[in-house]
């Protein structure tokens, strides 16, 4: 089953505890502290897997999860880091963020790698803390929690040239004709449901990828007969091969079919519009009268297309149509259809405020990435640790922005999920 588009959920790995420790042996008095700092949490990566060329294993397995990092222990021992996680996908694959839609990765390339969310650090053990006045520190740094993301996969076929058209023009039996594929092929309207490639191998040695793309009709850039499904594929191709029905069999006019298909190609994409195409004026064998082939010439004239005219139930014109279309993609360059500033990692600083402080029924609420990693250092019971977090809230400007809002001795400050009453 051809599957072209999932959603999943991926996970990094939470970054270890620090370890609050002191050293305890025989004959060795105040030994110090001893803590050792947490493992980082896993990161993960998607990576093109060359045997797969479907994404219906996402359609059972939806959440995938980097390993989290060890917690520090006694002794300095160091928490053991989290183990990657690596999601296979077919090449030709578009990695998206569900939430905004941004390009994260677009795997293209034979062995392509990409990291797309970093697993948190691991925290700092109590040895870190210790000074010359604080020689025996009874707090350290919880590791950092990994992210959470739901990203949307996107398959697109990679294939040199497309062909398009309107349902029954006969899209799939050029394919059949000029390759080894063997697409469904019956006289009745959408026969292809799926994209369908084959290798172009002409007499002269040259090879390009053909793509049959199921047929396009209007609204198809809105979705109209699974449009918008369709219509991705045709993003890589270099070359549009435009087959129209000159002998008129479905009693459609293939001029009105022509301009109909290049507007929903516009409204899709830009790129897209202005993709170089051939028309391919099929089913000459089957021509009764001579006006649809004059309209076809008149209109490859007026838009300064090349125009080929076939037979694919014959043979006719194929081995010329297609030879031509080998020495013309010499010329033309693959499209990248992500630009390299669009690409994006996520990283655990992503939020763009640090910390925000609001009144709330009287309290001061304050939170925020910054807030979260001061309360990750420190331990509430603890003398020491307290005055740490007072030198921090001033250090990145908590306390300036709590002053800022009119905060008075005795109010209560709700930093993340602890509370306390403020004194200057």
């Amino acid at each position: 089953m051809f599957v072209d588009y999932a959603k999943i959920v991926i996970k990094s790995g939470d970054g270890g505890n620090g370890a609050t420790s002191f050293r305890r042996e025989k004959y060795v008095a105040a030994g110090g502290p001893d803590g050792g700092d947490g493992g980082k949490g896993g990161d993960v990566y998607f990576v093109v897997d060359p045997d797969s060329n479907t994404l219906i294993d996402f359609r059972f397995n939806k959440k995938f999860k980097a390993q989290n990092g060890e917690n520090g222990r006694g002794s300095n021992c160091y928490g053991k880091s989290g183990e990657d996680c690596y999601i296979k996908v077919p090449l030709g694959t578009v990695v998206k963020d569900f939430a905004t839609g941004k390009v994260i990765a677009d795997l293209s390339e034979k062995g392509q790698i990409e990291l797309v969310l970093k697993g948190g650090r691991g925290g700092k053990g109590n040895t870190h803390f210790a000074t010359s006045t604080r020689q025996a520190p009874n707090f350290s740094i919880d590791g950092e929690k990994g992210k959470e993301k739901e990203i949307i996969l996107e398959l697109k076929s990679l294939a040199d040239v497309g062909l398009i058209g309107f349902p029954n023009v006969g899209k799939s039996t050029i394919l059949s004709k000029v390759t080894a594929a063997r697409p469904k092929i019956a006289d009745y309207h959408f026969t292809t449901i799926d994209p369908n490639l084959g290798v172009v191998k002409t007499e002269y040695g040259d090879s390009f990828v053909l793509a049959d793309i199921p047929g396009i009709i209007e609204g198809a850039s809105e979705g109209v007969g699974l449009g918008t499904q369709f219509l991705r594929h045709v993003e890589r191709t270099r070359l549009l091969l435009h087959v129209l029905d000159c002998a008129g069999l479905e009693g459609r006019n293939p001029v009105d079919d022509f301009y109909k298909i290049n507007e929903e190609l516009k409204k899709y994409s830009e790129k897209l519009a202005n993709r170089k195409q051939i028309i391919v004026a099929n089913k000459l064998d089957s021509v009764q009268d001579s006006a649809n082939i004059e309209a076809i010439e008149k209109l490859a004239k007026e838009n300064q297309l090349e125009l080929y005219k076939v037979s694919a139930a014959t043979g006719e014109g194929l081995k010329e149509l297609f030879s031509h279309v080998a020495e013309k993609i010499k010329n033309l360059p693959k499209e990248e259809i992500v630009d390299i500033e669009d690409r994006i990692v996520y990283t655990l600083e992503e939020e763009e405020e640090p910390f925000t402080v609001e009144i709330v029924k009287g309290e001061f609420v304050v939170q925020g990435p910054a807030a979260e990693r001061i309360m990750r250092r420190i331990n509430v019971e603890d003398n020491e640790s307290f005055a740490y977090l007072q030198r921090n809230l001033k250090k990145i400007g908590i306390d300036d922005a709590l002053r800022a809002k009119g905060i008075k001795d005795g109010d209560s400050v709700i930093l993340v999920d602890w509370e306390f009453e403020w004194y200057d």
